[in-house]
């Protein structure tokens, strides 16, 4: 991929004082290959995995996505679709713009235009829908053919290979962290809070800190309150559905029903199920530019879920003492609608402080 480079881990000591934990690192998920959140890694992987499975074969030899593209000319007229609450719709524009094809992203009614403009800036036809982001989902599968690809981080019956390859892509997060701090000598993370929508990349968590000599790391989702349909299947024991309208300003996390394919891994290796107000993530926007990171309302979701576990009497008896101890949160996204952040945080994006201390 072009300009690929792993993302920042910043060490954030005045928060992690603020809240009372020995260290909290945040890996920033602001600035990807260009785009402003981690996406583009699911829906590279994803996108590559579905066009060897429509020709039936790998491409033909390639170094670069320019070679890429060259071996699979033959495929045109060509589409990628999907739906998006903003930041997948875009990362999978961006591959179509890369290979050459056309892309048309179905986005739920109301999406704010700043989104909409930095899809259709990758070349994409942006098809709003009538109802949340669900709606868009079902309107998005209509599309599949012999001579165009539904590219989605969610899955619904018969269709999930997909979804599993953006779950894998989104790996690279995971592993960037290890490299870091591996290179910096300092220890695993005993808590890690990752924002939660359909569950994917949460799915993705769960994988890597589940695997051998890593079941200690408590893993806590964060959701809406009004969008809550992991927290929801969690308390049932089983896939719930929390009809929209989903009015949150985490609009990344506006999704009525887990994944399909994430799920069995939710189910299993999630400790903590979040849910927070928009008051919340505003208040973690403003902490988060403090610490000179720049995030959007999305991003900032995970903060806000760490404070509200930290504040919370069932969770405190439950958890070890993170006093001395390090917390790690996954801010998904950067600033994707700046009047919003403008109003929310009281600056401008630019005006963020330069990074004091950072990990790379």
């Amino acid at each position: 991929m072009p300009a690929y480079e792993p993302t920042l881990l910043f060490d954030a000591p005045r928060l992690a004082a603020g809240l009372g934990i020995g260290r909290l690192l945040i890996k920033a998920e602001t600035r990807r290959m260009g785009l402003p959140s981690f996406k583009v890694l699911g829906a590279s992987w994803a996108t590559y995995r579905a066009i060897c499975t429509h020709m039936g074969r790998e491409p033909g030899r390639w170094e670069n996505i320019n070679d890429l593209a060259t071996e699979i000319a033959h495929l045109k007229p060509f589409k990628l679709v999907t739906a998006t609450d903003g930041n997948h719709g875009r990362a999978v524009a961006f591959m179509a713009r890369l290979l050459g094809f056309e892309a048309e992203i179905f986005v739920p009614a109301g999406m704010a235009r700043a989104r909409i403009e930095a899809m259709e800036s990758e070349g994409a036809t942006v098809t709003s829908v009538a109802g949340d982001y669900d709606h868009a989902v079902a309107r998005s599968s209509r599309e599949a053919g012999d001579r165009c690809l539904v590219v989605s981080d969610t899955s619904w019956p018969g269709y999930e290979a997909t979804p599993s390859d953006v779950i894998d892509g989104y790996s690279t997060i995971f592993d960037e962290i290890d490299h870091a701090l591996d290179a910096t000598g300092l220890s695993q993370p005993d808590l890690v809070v990752v924002p939660m929508g359909v569950g994917a990349l949460m799915a993705a968590a769960v994988t890597h800190y589940r695997g051998e000599h890593r079941v200690s790391t408590v893993l806590a989702g964060v959701e809406p309150l009004d969008a809550n349909c992991v927290q929801t299947s969690a308390l049932a024991g089983v896939p719930m559905d929390v009809p929209g309208p989903h009015g949150s300003i985490m609009v990344g996390l506006n999704c009525g029903m887990p994944s399909r394919v994430a799920w069995p891994r939710l189910a299993t290796g999630v400790d903590w199920f979040v849910a927070v107000d928009d008051d919340a993530a505003c208040r973690a926007m403003r902490d988060l530019a403090e610490a000179a990171v720049v995030a959007g309302e999305t991003g900032a979701a995970s903060l806000a879920g760490l404070r509200a576990l930290l504040a919370d009497r069932s969770a405190n008896d439950a958890l070890p003492d993170l006093g001395d101890k390090t917390a790690l949160v996954i801010v998904t996204e950067g600033a994707t609608d700046p009047a919003a952040y403008r109003r929310i945080v009281g600056r401008d994006i630019d005006s963020v402080g330069r990074v004091v201390t950072a990990i790379r």
